[in-house]
């Protein structure tokens, strides 16, 4: 039950909160703080939301710190390069998350993508730097991942053509293990969804409501008991945001651009080791 409620209130803090908060900004018709405020207290909320939980889950400052080369997605890397993935997939996210609201607040869709991404960029070197003082270390190939992850959704928030094409998405089914969903890699995929609703080609109306996806996992890596796979995978889906979209749930809809819902898809894996 602590899992479960831990999953739900990150999973509203990271993706209702903000959609509800942006709505009820706009029409505020009076705020005491000016969006140049709002946006370095949001920045100084992160840190400290990332300094309290690396603290209480990741042995933050209890080591001098150091830095690392930790590999990519090979076999004998930690965690088979799921952890990579993560870091990308955190850094698109909030970067979005970031975007939307700042937009919100008054800033051009422009300055809000660029201002989005350069939060979430900052939050999450904070991270590996809170990651050097640990038992982790700094990463420089998390701290490239972020950076990747924060440049494309800069991009795709200034094209739309872009975002209307493509959703990077994480499918977590929780074990029950571990009750940090973040680094629970071995119940989280990690999946690039091409709509081809996006595609002003796709004439036939119900392919419209199909996705094509490709996406990696590891599995073994944080349980013994297991042993170490990679795996990749090819596939189709439903395209679960434009039908919760077509169904008048935008929040909903907005969600689901960020998790893939179990069940809604079928794919082919592929295992590597």
């Amino acid at each position: 039950m602590k899992q479960i409620l831990f999953f739900l209130l990150i999973f509203n803090c990271l993706f209702i909160m903000p959609l509800n908060a942006s709505e009820k900004i706009k029409s505020s018709a009076k705020d005491s703080f000016s969006k140049e405020k709002k946006v370095m207290l949001t920045n100084i909320s992160g840190a400290a939301f990332i300094t309290a939980w690396g603290i209480s889950n990741w042995d933050y400052f209890k080591k001098r710190p150091a830095a690392d080369n930790e590999g990519w997605f090979t076999e004998n890397t930690k965690e088979g390069g799921a952890d990579k993935f993560g870091h990308f997939y955190i850094s698109w996210s909030l970067s979005h998350i970031f975007s939307g609201t700042y937009s919100s607040w008054g800033y051009s869709e422009k300055k809000g993508a660029k201002l989005g991404a350069l939060s979430s960029w900052g939050i999450m070197s904070w991270m590996e730097i809170g990651d050097s003082f640990s038992s982790y270390g700094f990463s420089y190939e998390d701290f490239l991942m972020n950076t990747a992850g924060c440049a494309f959704a800069y991009i795709a928030e200034t094209r739309p053509r872009i975002k209307e094409k493509i959703d990077f998405r994480v499918e977590y089914t929780p074990g029950f293990k571990n009750q940090d969903i973040f680094t629970d890699y071995e119940n989280l995929k990690y999946l690039m969804a091409l709509k081809l609703d996006g595609f002003r080609l796709t004439n036939i109306k119900y392919l419209k409501y199909i996705e094509l996806h490709i996406g990696y996992y590891a599995r073994g890596y944080s349980d013994s008991s297991k042993k170490n796979t990679r795996h990749t995978f090819v596939g189709a889906g439903i395209n679960v945001p434009k039908v919760l979209k077509n169904f008048s749930l935008p929040g909903l809809a907005q969600t689901a651009h960020f998790i893939q819902i179990p069940g809604t898809r079928l794919s082919k894996n592929k295992k590597l080791n």
